[in-house]
């Protein structure tokens, strides 16, 4: 069975980049939707995306919308906990295919940590 797992140095999910992701408002509102829009840089990576170490540099402070959580999830996707592994391991797959594309390295080392 696949299990869901965040791969270091992949930082796609870290590409926040508005007219990737139409859906936005139904997930994020409010203070929350603002915030995210204020850390979209020029080039539609999150400002506090270090590219040389492909890392988040406020990783430890991130927003909530960032972290892969059954609670966060709920709330965002109105998914339910026993939903989670499989949504986000869809997600990240739909995310990494976007930014790095179906046959990239990136998507290659994603299935292999997860199980796929």
């Amino acid at each position: 069975m696949a299990t869901w797992q965040c791969v270091k140095n992949c930082g796609a999910c870290c590409h926040l980049d508005p007219r990737d992701r139409p859906d936005l408002e139904d997930y994020l509102e409010g203070e929350e939707l603002a915030l995210y829009l204020s850390l979209v840089g020029e080039d539609g990576w999150c400002i506090h995306f270090d590219h040389s170490s492909r890392e988040c540099s406020v990783y430890a402070n991130r927003p909530r919308f960032c972290r892969v959580t059954a609670e966060s999830f709920t709330e965002m996707y109105e998914i339910e906990p026993e939903e989670l592994n499989d949504f986000a391991i869809d997600c990240c797959r739909q995310q990494i295919e976007g930014v790095y594309g179906d046959r990239s390295l990136e998507m290659l080392r994603f299935d292999r940590a997860v199980g796929i």
